[in-house]
């Protein structure tokens, strides 16, 4: 099913809402207008939707036949709110948000007004440039619909070169949960891993690790813990001994004032690999106090963590 060309209004000129509006365009979708505050949003507007009119949010409601909402999680249900109380959304008009936390529950007050309502939600991350209309192709994107519209969700996602996947209104926390948890905290890992690095004196720090996340990365994908390796899971105490002593040296001799969180970091995901190792009770059991020592018992992970089992595929 291919949707009709549409005038489209951009609310949030952001990352994602100037990206797929400029994806959208390029289809040969109208954009009517975009809305953007700061002056980050109103650049990106330049860049990705030129001669497009910056409008205010009435104005926009007004003018197009479907409403691209790409604003922050939090400001989602107001605004949804806020437009349909205007009175102004007319029978028939879509409107779409990109949230991931949200089916289109959020948008209620609209649906009540005639709109039909979609969420739509890239599993990337988002530069905000050009360089992320080449990366939408073949990227899976999370829809969540009434069942008469889910066919016009997944066409606007084949049009933005992606792949859609049906998430469930109740599954969406869960669902958004998972990428952000991955995606957010990778960058966390390896800009800690990078700060060690540098403090060692390696010039390229991006370099060097690249090939040992590359390999990481396509092994976990492919094999899960299975690809686990290093000292947690082969029962190497003394190894997470030194480790703990050489990055707690590191967190204490960060900015004055302030301690490093790279150790406290490394204990809470070694217990977790701890909980995803194959090994005798003794050897879990030294290295789970080592890496407890000295941690707040809200931060511990529970003894009877998950496990493998030895017939798991």
């Amino acid at each position: 099913m291919t949707p009709p060309r549409l005038g489209i209004g951009v609310i949030g000129a952001g990352r994602v809402g100037a990206v797929l509006g400029a994806a959208l365009r390029a289809e040969g979708h109208a954009i009517t207008g975009a809305y953007a505050v700061s002056d980050a949003s109103r650049e990106r507007a330049a860049e990705l939707l030129p001669e497009v009119p910056l409008l205010d949010v009435p104005a926009l409601v007004e003018r197009s036949e479907m409403l691209l909402l790409a604003v922050p999680d939090d400001q989602l249900a107001s605004l949804a709110a806020g437009i349909a109380a205007t009175g102004m959304v007319p029978g028939g008009q879509l409107v779409v948000h990109t949230s991931g936390r949200y089916g289109i529950e959020v948008l209620a007050p609209l649906a009540e007004a005639g709109s039909a309502t979609l969420a739509l939600h890239p599993a990337m991350t988002f530069t905000g440039t050009r360089a992320d209309l080449a990366r939408l192709i073949g990227c899976p994107m999370g829809i969540t619909a009434a069942p008469e519209l889910l066919p016009v969700a997944a066409a606007l996602v084949v049009e933005l070169g992606g792949e859609p996947a049906v998430i469930a209104e109740g599954d969406r926390p869960l669902y958004h949960a998972g990428l952000a948890h991955v995606a957010n905290h990778l960058v966390v890992l390896v800009d800690q891993a990078r700060e060690t690095l540098s403090r060692l004196g390696i010039e390229d720090p991006g370099a060097y690790l690249r090939p040992l996340l590359e390999a990481a990365l396509d092994e976990s994908l492919r094999h899960g813990a299975k690809a686990l390796t290093g000292p947690v899971v082969r029962g190497d105490a003394g190894t997470v001994e030194a480790h703990l002593q050489a990055l707690g040296d590191l967190d204490a001799t960060g900015t004055p004032g302030e301690r490093g969180d790279v150790s406290d970091t490394y204990r809470v995901l070694a217990l977790a690999a701890l909980s995803r190792a194959r090994l005798p009770q003794s050897a879990r059991d030294t290295i789970r106090a080592l890496l407890e020592d000295d941690m707040p018992t809200a931060d511990r992970v529970p003894r009877e963590g998950r496990m493998l089992r030895e017939d798991e595929e």
